[in-house]
């Protein structure tokens, strides 16, 4: 229900090629760090948006998502459950077409509203395994 297989091709494949990746930092030990250099080598834009706003990949970093000064296709989420629907309601509030949480992280609630505001989501799946399976 909450990664079907339609959903995930339409973000990864028909949504917008920028993607906003919140956790995204300069620690290359981080799942973020290695997720985001997959998604720039299937020609996605990498935004990363950390409170460091350190610049990750030759991107710009921001400190928040209402901090870019563009529009965001997708918001990548790998902060843990807890934090996770906030930025899911942030992602609705900056107009975002899409919030994929990452494995491990689910907000059921968060789920809920962010498809009733119109948004494509997914949860507990990971962009850079999902993508190299694409036609």
């Amino acid at each position: 229900m909450y990664a079907d297989t339609e959903t995930i091709r339409r973000i990864l494949a028909d949504t917008g090629d920028t993607w906003a990746v919140v956790g995204l930092s300069n620690n290359r030990s981080r799942a973020a760090y290695g997720v985001a250099e997959v998604l720039q080598r299937f020609g996605k834009r990498v935004v990363p948006v950390h409170p460091k706003a350190e610049r990750v990949h030759g991107e710009d970093g921001y400190a928040s998502l209402a901090d870019i000064p563009f529009p965001v296709d997708v918001v990548d989420v790998f902060v843990n459950s807890e934090l996770a629907g906030a930025v899911a309601d942030e992602a609705v509030a900056i107009g975002a077409s899409a919030v994929w949480f990452q494995l491990g992280v689910s907000d059921e609630k968060a789920y809920e509203r962010t498809r009733a505001a119109g948004l494509d989501m997914v949860m507990d799946r990971c962009p850079a395994i999902e993508i190299g399976s694409l036609d």
